[in-house]
């Protein structure tokens, strides 16, 4: 295992595997170690779905479960029992302080044309007449 990766502990998997749903259908879900580390990679590194490393197992399955998860509440259930199991404060927080722009937020039409501000073209007379 690579060492930028992240992988749960037992002794940490052994403390969400009791809040895990148990009602599944079909075919018996993968390991959930390995898919619930995925996932976190992911979350914390900020990158896509698709960009997550082979070791976690195939990409669909992290995202499928990350939604079908989400829809039931299960992380809700997963951060509650962490945040009540105590510890200090600098290990029970959880955030984020990244910030994402969209891809085509750099520049509008036309391009990285520079445009005055509104302020300045208040006080100057018109360019085109009425």
């Amino acid at each position: 295992m690579k060492r930028d990766y992240f992988w749960l502990t037992e002794e940490q998997f052994g403390r969400l595997a009791a809040l895990l749903p148990t009602d599944t259908r079909g075919k018996r879900r993968v390991n959930d170690r390995r898919v619930i580390s995925g996932i976190v990679h992911v979350l914390k590194s900020g990158g896509r779905w698709v960009d997550a490393p082979d070791a976690y197992g195939p990409r669909k399955t992290l995202y499928n479960r990350f939604v079908r998860w989400a829809a039931k509440g299960i992380w809700v259930d997963i951060f509650h029992a962490l945040v009540s199991a105590g510890g200090t404060p600098a290990e029970v927080l959880i955030g984020s302080s990244a910030v994402k722009a969209h891809r085509c937020a750099s520049g509008g039409k036309g391009g990285n044309k520079i445009r005055r501000s509104a302020d300045r073209v208040v006080g100057e007379p018109r360019k085109s007449t009425p």
